[in-house]
């Protein structure tokens, strides 16, 4: 599914690529997040259903109402218990994009103004669930992030024990 969803040269309509991305999580949520959670284990991801609302509901513009439906179909009901944003400018974005040694990938491609709104989309989801959603200044050092991720957990954790 993955390589669908990335191949640069691949085209889809908005809906499959969401119900593809969809489709992905909820084999992670079955396979890895709730054996790991049912084990009282931490789960880590680095993208769960906010990416859909930000890509598929701001970038291409498909219904935010029914995209989180399918998310929660998708995910079972699960949602982060704490989510940190790395906002960044698109062009610092796009730099780093530029600096990877390997061929950007289908969404990567797109234009500036979908990413735009994809931004803006992150944004507006963290607006609405502050209690959720911790946002960071992505261009801040990666060890001084690392230190506020860390100490953003910590505190989350020793809050609901």
């Amino acid at each position: 599914m993955r390589e669908l969803l990335i191949d640069p040269l691949g085209q889809m309509s908005r809906e499959a690529e969401t119900l593809l991305l969809s489709a992905s999580r909820a084999e992670l949520v079955d396979k890895i997040i709730e054996p790991a959670l049912a084990e009282g284990r931490i789960v880590v991801c680095d993208r769960f259903w906010d990416a859909t609302l930000a890509y598929q509901g701001y970038g291409r513009r498909l219904p935010l109402e029914a995209l989180m439906q399918i998310n929660m179909f998708a995910a079972r009901n699960l949602a982060p218990d704490i989510t940190f944003l790395l906002d960044i400018p698109l062009e610092v974005s796009h730099e780093r994009v530029r600096g990877r040694k390997r061929t950007t990938d289908r969404m990567e491609r797109e234009k500036r103004d979908f990413h735009e709104r994809v931004a803006e989309g992150y944004r507006r989801v963290a607006a609405a669930d502050q209690n959720r959603v911790i946002v960071l200044d992505g261009t801040r050092d990666q060890d001084e992030l690392a230190a506020q991720i860390r100490e953003g957990v910590l505190s989350r954790l020793a809050s609901t024990r």
